[in-house]
């Protein structure tokens, strides 16, 4: 089994069909992850827990999707070194501009990467290329994506 390099954790059940686009991310680019939900207000001892068990099975980057109040990167944040990056969920009144703003605006020392609302694809790829800064295949991966994306889009003139 590979080692586990990237714990998605989501407040709640109605995130995942957000978060199945960090999955498929990784998915093609053949990174071992696991996803899990936990909230940071309902279960905070089984969110510490499941950052101390993901840090101990060698995970190195972790990203949190979280709507409303999205406290869940911040609490991750305080409780690890490792790269975090924040998924505002667009729900609630607000359509999740609250949850960007909980999401972002961190206090001085705790920083969270933070993607758009809903921009789960993108947290996938900032989660790759931290990863790649170590791992040529992977870096290698990247480049090939740019280039395709890049062809794609030349392909529609």
């Amino acid at each position: 089994m590979k080692t586990l390099k990237v714990l998605i954790l989501m407040g709640s059940q109605s995130d995942l069909p957000v978060m199945k686009k960090t999955e498929a991310v990784f998915d093609a680019f053949g990174i071992a992850y696991k996803t899990m939900i936990r909230s940071a207000h309902r279960t905070p001892e089984a969110t510490l827990q499941a950052i101390q068990d993901a840090e101990s099975a060698g995970c190195q980057v972790f990203i949190c999707a979280a709507g409303m109040a999205a406290h869940l990167a911040g609490v991750v944040c305080s409780h690890t070194i490792k790269p975090v990056i924040g998924v505002p969920i667009a729900s609630g009144p607000l359509n999740g501009n609250d949850a960007l703003l909980s999401t972002v605006m961190m206090p001085p020392g705790m920083p969270v990467a933070t993607v758009g609302i809903n921009a789960a694809k993108n947290a996938g790829l900032l989660a790759v290329q931290i990863l790649a800064q170590h791992d040529a295949r992977l870096a290698d991966q990247l480049k090939a994506d740019r280039l395709a994306q890049a062809e794609a889009i030349l392909a529609e003139d």
